[in-house]
């Protein structure tokens, strides 16, 4: 049979054996009509007055939003606030890019992410999470770090943030609270956040919001300098928008959660020899470093000693930015990269994703299909796979004729899981 995995901007077709069990939630439809949603979502709010009467005309107005990794559609979001506060002057306004450890974006990134009309009448900014001048030390986390936020946003009158929500590989679920820390936070705060004790905790995982420790520090800072006034939405396949969250923080956030939890978490009776996943694509299969989140999808229901076939383009590389490559070059094997990354005395920026990554290939093989090099997969200590079919059979032969096989083709937009 045929399947269409999510991969870049144009999708992969592969076939399947017959046996093969896909993996994805229920096909929800995209709102009839977006704008009505989300603008009735503004006037009609999740715990808090409509957004229009809380904002003077005389505030200075703060929207956080996700980068260009996400497929947060700010290029709708965004003009619908704008608008709904139409009594502002829009040099009140400044949009403050969630750049968390990632790079800035273009101008031309911010036209395709936000239109054109935004990029030329609001101030945008990228956050740096490594220029103290630009941020705010807020105190003390009980996690046991500084925490320092964007100075734009603290000093702002009125905090809003967008985001998308989808379940988290390691913060229960995307979205909400996260589009500030990390997304607007500085490195030391972010460094913590994302250490091994934290990312390492079993509780720090797909779906789950109980005594998360991800999820209670993002909260808690959150709660240093709240926004206030969150919009969040759900989205399909296609990018399109299926439901929408508007209003108090924790409330309209743990309300989405609960709805991408009961469309997105699918149950599985047992574990497959094989997984095949996308990473979602495009614009979060952009890199190998992001790519992790497909691997870790797949993760929750390959068996031990199986294999992960991830289907995820790169067109941006590894990436180019931080240290996710060169923290491979420190060790000979995921083993050892755990044991590296778990000496409390090594702390370097972006272990926590090589972190994930290796738990995942302790457990089983992963194949990487991508238009990155042999040598750059490799390099990440992955297997080059140049064609999904042919993989496949192959891994015949080590598994038999009666090799089980599972497929993700949304990644990690549909969460599955067996009870063990």
């Amino acid at each position: 049979m045929e399947t269409t995995l999510l991969y870049g901007k144009e999708n992969l077709s592969i076939n399947l054996p017959d046996n093969a069990f896909i993996v994805e939630p229920t096909n929800m439809s995209g709102l009839k009509d977006t704008n009505r949603e989300i603008k009735a979502a503004l006037q009609n709010p999740i715990g808090t007055p409509p957004l229009k009467e809380r904002v003077k005309p005389s505030d200075t107005v703060a929207i956080a939003i996700s980068d260009i990794t996400r497929p947060t559609p700010n290029h709708i979001l965004i003009p619908l606030l704008i608008e709904e506060l139409n009594h502002v002057p829009l040099e009140n306004f400044v949009i403050i890019n969630g750049t968390g450890t990632h790079r800035d974006q273009t101008r031309e990134e911010f036209i395709q992410m936000l239109g054109e009309w935004i990029v030329d009448n609001i101030r945008i900014v990228n956050n740096h999470c490594h220029d103290i001048e630009t941020l705010v030390n807020l105190g003390e986390s009980s996690f046991g770090c500084d925490v320092y936020l964007n100075k734009d946003y603290v000093e702002a009158d009125f905090k809003i943030v967008t985001g998308f929500i989808e379940p988290h590989f390691f913060a229960g679920f995307s979205g909400g609270p996260k589009g500030i820390m990390p997304g607007i936070a500085g490195i030391e705060t972010i460094m913590t956040f994302h250490n091994a004790r934290m990312i390492g905790d079993p509780l720090s995982t797909w779906g789950n919001m109980v005594n998360n420790p991800v999820q209670d520090m993002t909260r808690e800072i959150n709660g240093m300098c709240k926004p206030d006034f969150m919009l969040n939405v759900t989205l399909n396949r296609e990018k399109e928008i299926t439901a929408v969250f508007a209003g108090e923080l924790y409330e309209a956030h743990d309300r989405g959660c609960e709805f991408a939890k009961e469309h997105a978490m699918i149950k599985c009776d047992e574990r497959f020899d094989v997984v095949i996943t996308s990473n979602s694509g495009y614009p979060l299969d952009q890199n190998l470093y992001q790519a992790v989140k497909g691997m870790s999808a797949a993760h929750k229901i390959v068996k031990e000693g199986g294999a992960i076939l991830v289907a995820s383009e790169c067109s941006d590389g590894l990436p180019s930015h931080g240290n996710y490559s060169k923290i491979f070059e420190m060790a000979n094997s995921p083993e050892e990269l755990l044991e590296m990354i778990n000496n409390p005395e090594f702390k370097m920026f972006d272990q926590w994703q090589v972190q994930k990554q290796a738990v995942i290939q302790v457990w089983a093989d992963v194949y990487v299909h991508s238009k990155l090099t042999d040598d750059q997969v490799k390099g990440a200590m992955l297997k080059p796979m140049h064609n999904i079919e042919k993989t496949l059979e192959e891994l015949k032969k080590q598994y038999g004729e009666e090799m089980t096989v599972a497929v993700l083709p949304l990644g990690p937009l549909t969460i599955p899981y067996v009870e063990e």
